[in-house]
């Protein structure tokens, strides 16, 4: 029996890369998965499938969580489904890579509602159940680009930035009903949004020399709503980087 038996749990952008590793971690602790995706449902419910052959339980759902009416709907398909809702990873994001100069309005605007605006509206959607049940565990993935910037990732930058900001205020607001809100930041993951990357440049700027593995993000995600450890711990950000940030 995992530790997050009976419990439900929501993971956004779970089809693939940082998000189906999260969705696997918490259905091999127990926890009933709503697998978010934009997509491809082919993909998400081939991640359900996984979750249901270790003996969990999951379904695939479609939004845009940077539509509040998707996210609304999303909810209410979880609650329909599982009654409760008592872990949200906000995972989901996009990158649209490009200098400042040559950065278009729509790219810009594109990446903030994604990554930014969907952690809020997903936040705020689920933050009125959790007061109710007075508890509940959230986990924000930001990036190391929202801590020490990199070239040519303003938009995804600013949103990270954003999303490590609402963290602590979020964290600050939930915290006498008993649920706690962090983040955790990643550095070079081996993932589809990595595909293509100058290796050597990036390598030499991680002290650890190599990319993290999905899995690698997920443990921390697994420890930050599952153990009774970190029940503790609200308004942290958790670099999972290789040493790329000290501070």
């Amino acid at each position: 029996m995992g530790a997050l038996q009976d419990q439900v749990a929501i993971v956004t952008g779970a089809s693939r890369g940082i998000g189906r590793a999260i969705a696997l971690a918490l259905g091999s602790e127990g926890a009933k998965v709503a697998v978010n995706y934009a997509q491809s449902s082919a993909a998400a419910e081939a991640v359900v499938a996984e979750i249901m052959a270790q003996g969990g339980q999951g379904i695939a759902l479609q939004a845009d969580v940077a539509q509040a009416s998707a996210v609304d709907a999303l909810c209410k398909a979880v609650l329909d489904q599982w009654g409760q809702i008592d872990i949200l990873v906000n995972n989901a994001g996009i990158t649209r890579d490009t200098l400042l100069l040559r950065m278009k309005p729509e790219d810009w605007q594109a990446v903030i509602d994604l990554n930014l605006t969907g952690v809020y509206l997903c936040t705020r959607a689920v933050s009125k159940v959790m007061l109710k049940q007075r508890a509940g565990r959230i986990v924000n993935i930001a990036s190391v680009s929202g801590q020490m910037g990199l070239p040519g990732q303003a938009n995804y930058s600013a949103a990270k930035a954003g999303v490590i900001g609402l963290t602590k205020t979020v964290a600050k607001e939930l915290a006498s009903r008993g649920v706690t809100v962090n983040a955790v930041a990643p550095g070079f993951i081996e993932t589809d949004m990595t595909e293509g990357l100058a290796a050597a440049e990036i390598l030499n700027a991680i002290p650890l020399g190599r990319y993290g593995q999905p899995e690698e993000v997920a443990g921390m995600v697994r420890f930050l709503v599952a153990d009774p450890a970190a029940a503790y711990i609200t308004g942290q950000v958790f670099n999972v980087d290789g040493g790329m940030v000290m501070a």
